[in-house]
């Protein structure tokens, strides 16, 4: 781990710098020798890089979303070129460039983050070892050594020894069940993050590979996190578990306010639209009136939660309109007429021809 650090050392500056500038303020506070001084440096800094990666995080839902739609076509792919592995990656390439989908999209807000990951834990390690890293000079280093959070020192490991951890001024029992928590709550909140996604935010209807790679990573990403974060310091511990909380929470607004089409969450979602609708007698709010306007506009394409949505309203009388705002159904139906003309009128008689005009009719015979 101490290898994998050092390749990120370039950014250790920037993220001492700005630990240093967020324990100036916690520290007027709290105390500069303060655990919560040091450690809520560290929630801040968190709280800084996942408002930075937004962007990215919503990149990340659309390319999600894309490759889960893409999933009957991939393996459409896969069957027809399972002979040909050119020419299957080749029909991939060109699916993903048609659709303007990138699968390693979803990886980006990871990947963007983990340089800030490993050079934190290149700070605390070097803070356990008593070096002086980035900007953080001896006296900040002598009083990052004496902040413990509930008694563990923020450079302390599960797995140091007992002398590593008196060197600190602590006891390894403090340490070990700091950590302990930290790691069972930081593995759970993983897992409850991942389960709320398979659960709640897949389309139920597409049953492809995809769904059970989720559902795989969903187990093996808490156990990975469980055993790595036996040989992380308490602060890097601090960081990840305040990472997964914000993901947890992040997902769970997504999941609410932007389910994925044909999933449960969307159900959930329409549903109570449908009582919003049914209480103010219109849509209000832009977001709201999007989502249903998205609706019109896919007509026979709707989702059955979709359907179910739209026969939910016309029970009650009221139809969408393609700007997303509801009308009575009265109402939209005279707005039909007017469109097409108005009323029907009533049928004239047939125009006769010059030659029937002339012809005069037979009288009728009388007995």
């Amino acid at each position: 781990m101490d290898t994998i650090a050092g390749l990120f050392s370039f950014i250790t500056t920037p993220v001492s710098w700005i630990i240093v500038q967020f324990h100036s303020i916690y520290g007027a506070a709290f105390g500069a020798d303060s655990g919560w001084a040091w450690g809520l440096s560290i929630v801040s800094l968190v709280i800084l890089i996942r408002i930075c990666l937004i962007p990215l995080f919503v990149k990340q839902i659309k390319s999600t979303r894309g490759m889960q739609a893409l999933q009957p076509k991939m393996k459409a792919i896969q069957e027809r070129y399972k002979n040909d592995k050119q020419r299957q990656s080749e029909e991939m390439m060109k699916l993903y460039k048609e659709t303007g989908t990138n699968p390693l999209s979803s990886c980006l807000p990871i990947l963007a983050q983990s340089p800030f990951f490993f050079a934190l834990y290149h700070v605390l390690s070097s803070i356990a070892s008593g070096k002086t890293v980035g900007v953080i000079d001896q006296p900040l280093l002598e009083s990052a050594r004496q902040a413990h959070i509930f008694g563990a020192p923020l450079a302390a490991k599960f797995m140091d020894s007992a002398a590593d951890v008196a060197a600190l001024d602590a006891s390894i029992t403090d340490v070990r069940i700091v950590t302990a928590i930290m790691i069972i709550l930081m593995s759970l909140s993983q897992f409850y993050t991942q389960r709320q996604l398979m659960q709640k935010n897949v389309d139920l209807s597409v049953k492809t590979p995809f769904m059970q790679q989720q559902k795989m990573l969903m187990y093996i990403f808490p156990l990975i996190f469980a055993v790595m974060g036996i040989n992380f310091p308490v602060g890097v511990l601090v960081y990840w578990l305040t990472t997964n909380v914000w993901t947890m929470g992040q997902q769970m607004y997504v999941i609410n306010q932007n389910p994925t089409p044909g999933s449960k969450a969307q159900d959930q979602y329409l549903t109570r639209l449908l009582k919003h609708i049914s209480s103010h007698g219109d849509v209000r709010g832009r977001g709201k009136k999007k989502v249903v306007a998205a609706i019109v506009a896919k007509g026979p394409d709707r989702n059955d939660n979709e359907r179910k949505f739209i026969t939910a309203l016309t029970k009650q009388g009221l139809a969408a309109q393609a700007d997303g705002s509801v009308i009575k159904s009265s109402e939209a139906t005279a707005e039909s007429d007017a469109a097409s003309g108005g009323a029907a009128k009533r049928q004239q008689p047939k125009r006769q021809s010059k030659s029937q005009r002339q012809t005069p009719s037979k009288p009728s015979s009388k007995k």
